[in-house]
């Protein structure tokens, strides 16, 4: 990577202006069609191989197309033909493998939106493979970005040709969706049945000792059988990938000698990121990725894309052109009154117009793309409330929204909705429409409040352990509309969060201003990393408990990689640019015996969750009585094994017993049976002394098995020790336990 200085002293080319006339023309080119968009490999007229271009520009006066040679020799010619809009043409010959890009020219008037500049190469929307890398000189800026006056920096048209420091698209095999995929076979699990992890591409797989070198950090590194084998030891039933969409590194991290890590700076939604390639950037990607998504399919794991159609990577008034801004702004951009200045709801300069026809097409083509032709299961939208605006506000029968309950492909995989954007009404948890699940920030916060000893009292945490009814029942949604997370990305990991209460991002460059101030952790006593013995066996019965909480809460469990190991980024709380230690899982800590011990806690939770249906229950409870022996399918006890009052609900406490009924699970299986299940009584303390906690006596249980403690370092108890109804039981300080109703 070239640091800044040496991106600024690269020679700047010649004017645009200049060099028109020298670059020989695409010959021939044949009028070809304005479907499907971006560049098809394809048999054309009179059986003629080549490749139809097709580019939607609305407004512009003109659009070439730019082909390049291995030497990066460019040949341009008009697209001639425009049909509604999209500019199209079919150039005969052109084989996969051939790198392009488009010019767009049209009128330069940034205080209309107008930002038109034929001198810089755009980047397809649709190319569906990258070949190079973003480097942000300022010749890739279509305003000259150091004009000495800075009330009007954007709007002077920069006329240098951005062409030799910006990646092109390459055409690629068009392969069928039938052809690619008629003999893999999709997991399909059912929501309730979930448990997610949470994972990067290259952060999970580069330092894994059982992966070759040369694969790791990339698609195939994931495919290995190695990175495959420990989320089947899990028990796992689908990756979440962070962003794997193309992205490109923002100008201020290159400037501190920095890349972005987690890729939320899209900036083509059809492209495998190529930085993740093991087999190399002329389109190889494509069906590297492809074989990552069969392989993980194959071991019975869905793959979830994380996507970013909220913004681009071309960020505001002051950020480079790379594509949309230069294709049509004022159509692919949400912008203020003032036309030269963006709306910004997500915090990141710019926001997509989705209202837009063109603009809804282009994320609805890319989402079908992923799924019918990469084998993709679902995705999760980073700040989807971004994208449930209508005009300004955000509206829960908007465009993107409808349109995704109608599509015949889309309305049938997993759809997470992060349930908030920076602008204003933008939080709506609990407000999206059946199909859709949510990450449930609220579940995060009252677990996380709750074993730090800062819960008034127990209501919130009764509703996030039992699915959030308050939140989703409602318009038929279902507990599983929950997605229940302790950590994700951002953020603490599970071991930071235990070990920190401030966070540490001096790496950052930012002057540790950067990140959530608002943590919700608890450092055990000592900020940091400790060789204190009682802090550190502390800590890690807190990260058993907030795992424990966690994989035995009604919803959808998500777990972070690394995190059921003790994975650690020395608490910085936003590693979003940190690609190196940092952000990677450090595998090593799976040699030390505490760690493991963590993991295959991990691992047995989430077999107990499989194997019992109580545990993962596809409706909410009802909480009432039956009316032959008084029992609940759910209820709640204080330590002296009484029925929550509602005076109980009110008061402080540091503990709260959960009794979950296996005799009254609504809804049948596959055959119409009724669905049974064994009773379990899951003990909550998070006080800092012992108590003695008397168990339920009849009609909920004669007698008990404790299955897991994690006040044990395994967390395993021995087998076969019962203990009966009404008498009391000691709970250790700061501890889950698990207990199984014998009869």
């Amino acid at each position: 990577m070239s640091s800044a200085a040496e991106q600024e002293a690269v020679p700047a080319p010649a004017p645009y202006g200049r060099t028109r006339g020298r670059t020989p023309p695409v010959e021939p080119m044949w009028p070809g069609t304005p479907a499907p968009l971006g560049a098809r490999h394809r048999v054309g007229p009179d059986g003629v191989a080549g490749t139809n271009f097709a580019l939607w520009a609305g407004g512009a006066e003109s659009v070439e197309l730019c082909l390049f040679d291995a030497e990066g020799r460019e040949r341009r010619s008009p697209l001639a033909e425009s049909t509604h809009e999209i500019w199209h043409g079919f150039v005969p010959g052109v084989l996969p493998g051939q790198r392009y890009g488009f010019r767009v020219d049209g009128r330069w008037d940034p205080w209309t939106g107008a930002r038109w500049n034929p001198a810089k190469l755009l980047l397809d929307p649709y190319a569906r493979a990258v070949d190079g890398e973003f480097t942000l000189p300022a010749a890739v800026y279509g305003h000259v970005r150091d004009w000495p006056e800075q009330h009007v920096a954007d709007t002077v048209r920069d006329e240098r040709d951005s062409a030799p420091y910006v990646p092109k698209g390459v055409v690629v095999h068009d392969d069928g969706p039938d052809d690619l995929w008629a003999d893999d076979r999709r997991p399909k699990t059912p929501w309730a049945d979930t448990v997610i992890y949470e994972l990067h591409v290259r952060g999970f797989t580069r330092r894994h000792p059982g992966i070759p070198e040369e694969l790791r950090g990339t698609y195939a590194g994931l495919a290995h059988p190695a990175a495959i084998a420990h989320l089947v030891r899990l028990g796992v039933t689908a990756v979440e990938l962070l962003p794997v969409h193309q992205f490109a590194h923002e100008d201020h991290l290159l400037r501190r000698g920095l890349r972005n890590h987690w890729g939320y700076n899209s900036i083509g939604y059809f492209a495998p990121h190529a930085g993740y390639a093991a087999t190399g950037t002329g389109g190889q990607q494509v069906g590297e990725f492809r074989r990552m998504v069969r392989a993980l399919h194959d071991a019975g794991i869905e793959v979830i894309l994380d996507v970013v159609y909220n913004h681009t990577a071309e960020a505001g008034e002051l950020g480079p052109t790379l594509s949309l801004k230069g294709i049509d702004n004022r159509g692919y951009y949400r912008l203020q009154d003032d036309a030269r200045r963006y709306a910004d709801y997500t915090g990141c300069g710019n926001t997509l117009h989705v209202v837009q026809p063109h603009v809804l097409r282009l994320i609805t083509d890319s989402l079908r793309y992923w799924v019918t032709e990469m084998g993709v299961d679902g995705f999760r939208f980073d700040l989807a409330a971004a994208l449930a605006r209508s005009m300004h506000d955000v509206d829960m029968l908007s465009p993107f929204l409808a349109v995704i309950a109608q599509d015949p492909v889309l309305r049938r995989v997993k759809l997470i909705a992060e349930p908030w954007d920076v602008g204003s009404g933008g939080y709506q948890v609990g407000a999206f429409p059946p199909l859709w699940t949510e990450w449930n920030d609220r579940y995060r916060d009252a677990v996380r409040d709750f074993w730090r000893g800062a819960l008034p009292d127990v209501r919130d945490l009764g509703y996030r352990l039992s699915g959030s009814s308050d939140l989703y029942a409602w318009g038929g949604r279902r507990p599983y509309a929950s997605v229940n997370f302790v950590t994700a990305h951002d953020g603490f990991t599970l071991r930071d969060l235990v070990s920190y209460e401030r966070k540490h991002n001096e790496a950052n460059g930012e002057g540790n201003r950067d990140g959530t101030d608002d943590n919700r952790a608890w450092n055990c006593g000592v900020e940091g990393e400790t060789d204190d013995p009682g802090v550190r066996a502390l800590r890690r019965r807190q990260s058993r408990n907030l795992l424990a909480t966690l994989l035995l809460s009604t919803g959808v469990p998500m777990l972070v990689a690394g995190d059921e190991f003790g994975r650690t980024q020395g608490g910085n709380n936003n590693a979003y640019c940190q690609d190196n230690e940092t952000g990677w899982v450090d595998w090593s800590l799976l040699e030390e015996p505490e760690w493991q011990a963590l993991s295959a806690l991990t691992a047995r939770l989430i077999a107990l969750r499989h194997a019992h249906p109580v545990l993962r229950r596809r409706a909410f409870f009802s909480g009432r009585a039956r009316a032959a022996d008084g029992l609940r399918d759910l209820a709640w006890f204080t330590v002296r094994g009484e029925e929550m009052t509602e005076r109980d609900w009110f008061a402080p406490a540091a503990s709260l017993g959960m009794y979950l009924s296996g005799r009254d699970i609504p809804g049948r299986d596959a055959r119409g049976h009724a669905v049974r299940d064994e009773s379990f009584l899951v003990l909550l303390h998070a006080g800092e002394g012992a108590v003695s906690w008397v168990l339920p006596g009849e009609p909920w249980g004669r007698r008990y098995e404790v299955l897991v403690d994690t006040g044990a370092e395994s967390g395993v108890v021995s087998p076969g020790v019962v203990h009966p109804g009404g008498a009391e039981l000691l709970v250790e300080p700061r501890t889950v336990l698990l207990l199984r109703v014998v009869e």
